[in-house]
């Protein structure tokens, strides 16, 4: 099993689009970084977690999924890099491949002393940047084999009978 674990400010501070995001509404960059990496796990099949300082949001360490994605807010005078350390050592084993996204030069290299892979917010970007590419050519092609019905409908008839066939 492969497991990323996302240092999520470091992420959002490398990332042009989260950067300008986080300049209006930090929690919509948050929201949207775990948004990216539920299409990353999806894609990929890896485990991803998302962890994120107390100091931008304060209160009792918070843990919770979104979108199957796994989000960590550490507790207070803890740091995102200290809870990434902690995790980086408890899930690495034999069977299970750790690997920590941060550009965070000093963390890179503990993780990686750990046995942790190391991948910088850019080649995340970049790999990102490509799943999505290959995801939207997927849709693409599904969009394409779409069988054309034997009766002609309206637009809108056909979504409604797109809505009901959703709902069963």
């Amino acid at each position: 099993m492969d497991i990323l674990i996302v240092d999520g400010y470091n992420i959002i501070g490398a990332w042009p689009e989260l950067i300008s995001l986080k300049n209006k509404d930090l929690s919509a960059a948050r929201d949207s970084l775990v948004e990216k990496m539920a299409e990353y796990q999806a894609y990929t099949g890896y485990r991803v977690i998302v962890v994120f300082d107390a100091h931008y949001v304060q209160g009792i360490e918070k843990k919770y999924n979104n979108y199957k994605v796994e989000v960590i807010f550490t507790k207070e005078n803890e740091s995102a890099d200290e809870r990434i350390e902690k995790m980086a050592i408890s899930l690495s084993n034999r069977q299970t491949q750790v690997h920590v996204a941060t550009s965070d030069f000093t963390e890179q290299w503990v993780i990686f002393g750990q046995g942790a892979l190391r991948k910088s917010a850019r080649e995340l970007l970049n790999e990102m940047k490509l799943i999505e590419q290959k995801i939207e050519k997927n849709v693409k092609k599904i969009q394409a084999k779409k069988p054309v019905t034997k009766i002609p409908l309206s637009d809108e008839i056909a979504e409604i009978f797109e809505k009901w066939r959703r709902e069963r």
